[in-house]
């Protein structure tokens, strides 16, 4: 209990030093770094899974493939992959974008895919019966009655990509898993824990920002139809 009290206190003057928040490996520029990996790597994912979850749930074609693709995704591993990019492409944020990228896009295409499919047919077939056409029953019915599965897929797809981004730093880049890279081979456990404590409150931060978005965007219908289901 004691080490585990004095490694805390270790990682509370890390995190509260002066020279950790300046220069190139501070935590605000570490902290960039991580973000734009992470955020290039959702923005291209909810394009894939969006568009493709969106397509698929209205038309109902393709579904066995949709969660085919999704599953064979899930399967590669993140790390794997990244060795493999780098191996074929030498280094770049390429490798890293590639294998974060496979790893959102299942969440949100299978999430996205679920949320469409499942609206009633008979308020489907009500729209169309007022004349909507396919996109308006789409974008005016179908999205706004799927948005708590869509936003539950971004979030559960953000959070993965926040905490798996430390991968960019083992082929030689940076964001937050500079430090766990960096303290690892060189034993210092503070740097470690420190970098890892950082991972995990800005995880904790993703959660809340689309806890939050999804009681601004969300009606409070079906927020408690999502809730009790």
């Amino acid at each position: 209990m004691n080490d585990f009290l004095n490694q805390m206190e270790l990682v509370g003057d890390w995190l509260t030093s002066s020279a950790q928040w300046h220069g190139d490996e501070g935590i605000p520029q570490r902290l960039l770094e991580h973000l734009t990996y992470s955020g290039l790597s959702l923005l291209f994912a909810a394009l894939i899974g969006l568009t493709s979850g969106l397509l698929v749930g209205h038309t109902g074609r393709g579904a066995f493939a949709v969660a085919s693709v999704a599953n064979l995704a899930r399967a590669i591993p993140t790390f794997g992959l990244v060795v493999l990019v780098v191996t074929l492409a030498g280094l770049s944020t390429a490798p890293v974008l590639v294998a974060l990228v496979a790893l959102a896009v299942p969440p949100i295409l299978i999430n996205t895919f679920e949320g469409v499919r499942g609206v009633d047919p008979a308020t489907r077939d009500a729209a169309r019966g007022v004349g909507m056409t396919a996109w308006e029953v789409l974008t005016r019915v179908e999205v706004p009655m799927a948005l708590p599965l869509i936003l539950l897929g971004l979030r559960v797809a953000a959070i993965q990509v926040v905490a798996t981004a430390t991968v960019a730093a083992y082929p030689g880049l940076g964001g937050l898993g500079r430090y766990i890279v960096d303290g690892l081979s060189r034993n210092d456990y503070e740097l470690v824990i420190g970098g890892s404590t950082v991972v995990v409150v800005l995880a904790l931060v993703v959660q809340i920002v689309f806890t939050a978005l999804r009681r601004v965007v969300v009606s409070p219908g079906l927020r408690v139809s999502a809730s009790k289901s």
